[in-house]
């Protein structure tokens, strides 16, 4: 015999399990954002350091350093990231540094989406 207690909480688990269900789906797409971006991020970062590194040897010029930031970009993330690469050498401290700057844009919304302005620089001390 039921009472009326039961009958009220029919199909409560089934919207109680669509509501946690949206929540946790929203809190998985967060996660892989931030994961996509950080990836992004460090990719550049590595790659900027690395051109500059490899421009700053001693039998290497400037744009030698640019073209090797640009193709390890290419090898992690799609080639419009390797779009906007500069090099330039910089006076600091009475010492010339190679710069390398990479402009990209990290997506909000995964691949898609509005997206934000990211510039990384790399510095390497230029060798003689």
């Amino acid at each position: 015999m039921s009472t009326g207690r039961e009958r009220q909480d029919d199909g409560a688990a089934v919207v109680e399990f669509v509501l946690v269900s949206v929540l946790v789906v929203v809190l998985v797409l967060a996660v892989v954002q931030l994961g996509l971006a950080l990836h992004i991020r460090n990719t550049l970062v590595a790659a900027a350091g690395e051109g500059a590194r490899f421009a700053a040897a001693a039998d290497r010029q400037p744009s030698d350093g640019a073209e090797h930031a640009r193709e390890l970009i290419r090898q992690s993330l799609p080639d419009s990231y390797a779009e906007h690469v500069t090099v330039r050498e910089v006076q600091a401290s009475g010492v010339t540094l190679v710069e390398i700057e990479v402009q990209a844009e990290l997506p909000v919304l995964g691949w898609l989406g509005p997206s934000n302005v990211l510039r990384i620089t790399g510095h390497a001390m230029e060798e003689s």
